[in-house]
């Protein structure tokens, strides 16, 4: 897995449809969609955590896919998602 404080490190904006609510886990992402493609479903979410930037937060979720691991990204002031592969 890549280190989330490299900046050369190039992310993908991807759709998402993620289930919230006010329960332990306020917010699971399921699926995520890259422009052009078919939706993928998210098998696991592994763990989650939140990194404060600014005025901002960003909700980190590491998630396998298939046999696959990435993490998402949901950046609270600009309300968009982001792929990270690898």
């Amino acid at each position: 897995m890549n280190n989330i404080n490299n900046p050369a490190e190039k992310g993908e904006k991807v759709e998402v449809m993620a289930l919230f609510n006010y329960s332990r886990i306020p917010c699971q992402p399921l699926y995520f969609r890259k422009r052009g493609e078919d939706e993928v479903e998210i098998t696991e979410t592994l763990s989650e955590r939140i990194k404060f930037v600014g005025n901002s937060a960003r909700h980190i979720f590491e998630c396998v896919i298939g046999k696959s691991n990435c993490r998402l990204e949901f950046d609270t002031s600009s309300l968009a998602w982001t792929l990270f592969e690898g």
